[in-house]
């Protein structure tokens, strides 16, 4: 059992299984990444007063970037729904309830979508609340140093900004339609040559409809 900063990672074959999981399939920098996310999370909600089924909020942080994966991204949809799909099918086989594998799945499938996950379920607000701290320094302020240094030291983040916008682009530069409307329209923007970004406006004024 993994207790860190006053968080405690749930002890459970689910968990086990799902921190095996990815730890095969991601690179060591979404692997941290994704367990920071969890204590992040799960810091902001003790702050908050919002309280999470650990073990669900644990399996949406730790799948919410395994559609960057090479083993399981897609080219026909959105990264954030590949790792999605793949959480709600991994709590079915675990014998999770339809409703609760649809949270996880929800937390997932919003974590880049601002504002809309904090008006749902901790399960899902939180998932973002994790993201936010560790890709944007967003509510970074909510979590004192001492409990900061120790999630860090337990999983570092060496060059990590650098290394995090390289594992977006590699997993949604072969799929950049996927990009539309989203914050990953700034990734591909700035990191895959060629890619041209779609435009809301041009996309109404150039639609079927005459008027």
């Amino acid at each position: 059992m993994t207790a860190v900063a006053g968080v405690t990672v749930p002890d459970s074959r689910l968990t086990r299984e799902a921190t095996e999981l990815v730890r095969e399939a991601a690179s060591p920098t979404v692997f941290h990444h994704s367990r920071r996310v969890f204590f992040w999370g799960s810091l902001r909600g003790l702050s908050r007063g919002l309280k999470a089924d650990p073990e669900l909020l644990y399996v949406g942080a730790l799948f919410h970037d395994l559609g960057l994966t090479e083993r399981y991204r897609r080219d026909d949809q959105r990264f954030e729904i590949d790792g999605a799909d793949e959480a709600r099918r991994f709590l079915h086989r675990h014998g999770i309830e339809p409703a609760a594998a649809d949270l996880v799945w929800q937390g997932i499938a919003l974590h880049t979508t601002p504002e809309i996950p904090w008006r749902m379920a901790p399960e899902v607000a939180l998932v973002t609340a994790g993201v936010e701290v560790d890709v944007l320094g967003i509510g970074l302020d909510e979590i004192d140093a001492r409990a900061r240094d120790e999630v860090v030291a337990l999983h570092p983040r060496p060059d990590f900004k650098r290394r995090i916008l390289a594992a977006f682009t590699d997993g949604i530069a072969h799929r950049p339609h996927t990009a539309f409307g989203t914050v990953k329209a700034d990734v591909l923007e700035r990191f895959s040559p060629g890619y041209e970004r779609e435009d809301f406006v041009d996309v109404i004024l150039d639609s079927a409809w005459p008027e």
